[in-house]
């Protein structure tokens, strides 16, 4: 069972955002992007690297370049259990 993103977020994930600079496989001299996003745990990177060794093992198109940034977007202590809810109107 796949944990939600609050979940992810209370465990300490990130938002990792990845630009894959590649080689077009016909076309050497030619380079192309591809932007990949999903959480993952700094400084390892284990979802990141998982893909990484997918893309060099399935895909035809050579990494010319890859360049990531790693965001924690909420930290345990910024969440707090909300009881009661108050309506107007």
């Amino acid at each position: 069972m796949e944990k939600s993103e609050t979940e992810l977020l209370l465990q300490g994930y990130g938002l990792t955002t990845a630009e894959m600079i590649y080689r077009m496989p016909d076309y050497k001299s030619v380079l192309n992007s591809f932007v990949w996003q999903d959480y993952d745990i700094a400084p390892d990177y284990p979802r990141l690297f998982k893909f990484i060794e997918f893309w060099q093992a399935e895909i035809e198109g050579p990494l010319h370049t890859v360049r990531f940034t790693h965001r924690k977007l909420l930290k345990a202590g910024e969440w707090r259990n909300v009881v009661g809810e108050f309506r107007l109107h």
